[in-house]
């Protein structure tokens, strides 16, 4: 199912005494924050919180929420998961987010085999690497790379594969 809203991080912790909060972000790359200008704190839309600044300190992402302008304030935001509305989501074109990829089910493009479902991605220095989980219980790594991974439809529910030679040959 792709959601509207999606959970992104969660604050951790405030930062300093004029109301900063901590933010343990949930993605590649927390750049990205540097362009949101709203956050939710919950996954419909509602509670909304406007963002005045962003700043990124090892690993972690510094917000400034209009409103929250002390530490009392922010303390009361300790521990909430914070959501994006998808479309304020920086993606280039052909790139997805993991949660939609994964449970979706992965197809051979030439047979219309059905080889099993993603259930992990690792990401590597080079490419991400998707886990396919079999139905005989055995998972799979294939490479997200465009010789292997042909076409990815999360709207319809399935990623279609050519498999390289070798890449299942226990089969």
């Amino acid at each position: 199912m792709i959601k509207t809203y999606i959970d992104t991080g969660e604050i951790v912790n405030t930062h300093g005494v004029k109301g900063e909060v901590k933010l343990y972000p949930w993605c590649d790359d927390p750049e990205m924050f540097k362009n949101i200008k709203k956050i939710y704190l919950d996954g419909n839309g509602q509670n909304q919180l406007n963002i005045k600044g962003v700043r990124l300190q090892k690993g972690m992402v510094l917000l400034k929420l209009e409103g929250f302008d002390t530490i009392e304030q922010s303390e009361k935001l300790k521990k909430k998961v914070i959501y994006i509305h998808r479309s304020d989501i920086p993606l280039n074109e052909g790139e997805h987010l993991i949660q939609d990829l994964l449970g979706l089910e992965v197809r051979d493009i030439d047979t219309g085999r059905v080889y099993g479902k993603v259930t992990d991605i690792t990401p590597t220095g080079a490419n991400q690497v998707y886990h396919i989980l079999f139905s005989d219980g055995k998972t799979r790594l294939i490479p997200k790379i465009p010789q292997v991974v042909i076409e990815i439809k999360p709207e319809d529910g399935y990623i279609l594969i050519r498999p390289l030679e070798g890449l299942f040959d226990e089969d």
